[in-house]
């Protein structure tokens, strides 16, 4: 519990960090319901992973009932978490995030429906996803990657250190420099 506890921590100082409207903790707790799904999934986590029958998910579905942020207590999220806004955020049973990531409203990191085991993105650190993006399968998406806005990528991996735009996602910058690349195809897909 001590290690959830370390973990809504660093997520509310990411909110703080990253929301320049929230002037306090206390506004913070109050008045950014994402976060509240996100202190939902921190407290649920560790119970799904002790195997805990449906009580995870039944509290999770709730808060998705008042936040409009979906997060599956199976999924594994790192440390300074952050969602700007919230609403029509989806993130599926086997999404891997990593740290320091901030995402906008109406992002999906779901499945394709043809995946059995791992079905849904594993996002690495340090990346940043706009509003209305859709990432689908058991893609990789590097660290230090931007998605941009309405971006759609399903099925393709997203190097480091790159911004990738567009349906369906293109590369238009990679490692500091303009570029226009494809997106390279999954293992899965290969």
């Amino acid at each position: 519990m001590s290690n959830a506890i370390s973990l809504i921590a660093s997520d509310m100082r990411a909110l703080k960090k990253n929301d320049p409207s929230v002037k306090s903790y206390l506004e913070a707790v109050l008045c950014s319901t994402p976060i509240w799904t996100i202190i939902a999934y921190r407290l649920m986590n560790p119970l799904q992973k002790m195997g805990i029958p449906i009580f995870p998910r039944f509290f999770m579905t709730l808060s998705k009932t008042v936040t409009g942020v979906e997060i599956h207590p199976s999924a594994e999220i790192g440390k300074s978490f952050f969602i700007d806004h919230g609403v029509g955020v989806v993130i599926g049973e086997t999404t891997k995030i990593g740290e320091n990531c901030v995402m906008f409203q109406n992002v999906t990191l779901g499945g394709t429906g043809k995946h059995k085991i791992k079905r849904h993105p594993t996002i690495g650190n340090n990346v940043l996803i706009g509003a209305g993006a859709t990432l689908l399968g058991p893609i990789k998406v590097g660290d230090n990657v931007k998605i941009g806005a309405e971006t759609f990528i399903m099925m393709r991996d997203v190097p480091s250190n790159c911004t990738v735009v567009g349906v369906p996602g293109i590369i238009v910058r990679m490692n500091g420099k303009k570029a226009r690349k494809k997106l390279e195809k999954t293992a899965a897909q290969i």
